[in-house]
C-alpha cells in the first residue's frame, strides 16, 4: 500500500512556523536596541517599554501567523483592539510622563541645578527623570513633581541669570579625535563672542561615550535672549561643516 503525501497540506504550517521564528528574531533584536537606547533611563521605565513593545509584536505576530493556517482572524483583531485601549488607558498617566519628559529637555526654561517655582511649591531641581522632577525646598523637603505637570502650568526660573545659558546638545562618532574636534568647536565659537558674555567662555563637556559615538554638550553664556535662535542656527551649521571636515580628513 502506497500513501501519497500532498506537500501543500503542510505550506501553511511551514508558513506558521517561519512567522513565529521571525517574530521571536524581531522581537529579540528591538529588545536589544531598546536597551541601549533605553540605557539613560530608569530600569523599571525601560523594562516596561520593553516589556510593551515585546507583547505587542508577538501579538501581531501570532495574527499573522494563525492567519497562515486559513484560520479567521476577525474576533482576534477586535480582541487585539480592545486589549490595546485598555493598556493604553490604563498607562496614560506614565506614557503622559514620559513623553512629557523630552518635551521639557528641548522647551522648558530650566535644568538640573536650576531653582524653579511652580505654583506654591519652589526648590532647586535635584533630578528630572522620566517619570517626574524633583525639587529640594529651602526646608530640605523633597518634592516630586510628575512631568506632565509643566506642559500645563506656567514655571518661573528664579536662577539668576539663568536666561543667559544657552545649550547645544551634540553627538559625533568616535572616528573623529575628540580633541581636534573641540579646540575647532571652540574657534568656530569666537567668531561670535561679541554675543557672549566674557565672564563666561564656552565649554564643551562630554556627558556620554560609548563604542561607537560621544555625546557632548556645548555651553555658552549670551548677552542678549533675542539672539538665541539665530546663534543657535549658525553654530549648528558651523559644527556640521566641522564634523564633515574631520570625516574628510579620516579618509
Amino acid at each position: 500500500m502506497i500513501i501519497e503525501f500532498n506537500l501543500e497540506l503542510f505550506y501553511p504550517v511551514i508558513a506558521f512556523i517561519v512567522v513565529i521564528f521571525a517574530t521571536w528574531f524581531i522581537a529579540h533584536f528591538l529588545g536589544h536596541i531598546l536597551e541601549r537606547l533605553l540605557k539613560h533611563n530608569s530600569i523599571l521605565m525601560g523594562l516596561q517599554i520593553k516589556r510593551l513593545v515585546w507583547i505587542f509584536i508577538w501579538i501581531i505576530g501570532l495574527l499573522f501567523a494563525v492567519e497562515q493556517l486559513g484560520l479567521r482572524i476577525d474576533l482576534l483583531l477586535l480582541l487585539v483592539g480592545l486589549l490595546g485601549i485598555a493598556l493604553i488607558i490604563a498607562n496614560k498617566e506614565t506614557f503622559q510622563n514620559f513623553a512629557s519628559k523630552y518635551f521639557c529637555d528641548e522647551y522648558m526654561p530650566f535644568r538640573a541645578g536650576d531653582s524653579i517655582k511652580v505654583r506654591e511649591h519652589s526648590g532647586r531641581v535635584i533630578e528630572i527623570n522620566p517619570m517626574s522632577t524633583i525639587i529640594l525646598t529651602d526646608k530640605e523637603e523633597l518634592i516630586s513633581i510628575p512631568n506632565s505637570f509643566f506642559m500645563k502650568e506656567v514655571i518661573t526660573n528664579t536662577t539668576p541669570q539663568a536666561w543667559k545659558e544657552l545649550t547645544i546638545p551634540l553627538i559625533i562618532g568616535n572616528e573623529i579625535d575628540l580633541a581636534e574636534f573641540e579646540s575647532e568647536v571652540l574657534k568656530s565659537c569666537n567668531k561670535y563672542k561679541q554675543h557672549f558674555d566674557e565672564r563666561f567662555p564656552p565649554l564643551l563637556s562630554v556627558k556620554n561615550r560609548d563604542q561607537k559615538s560621544t555625546e557632548l554638550e556645548l555651553t555658552l553664556m549670551i548677552k542678549d535672549p533675542n539672539m538665541k535662535e539665530i546663534l543657535v542656527s549658525n553654530i549648528n551649521r558651523r559644527i556640521s561643516e566641522i564634523i564633515g571636515k574631520l570625516k574628510e580628513k579620516k579618509k
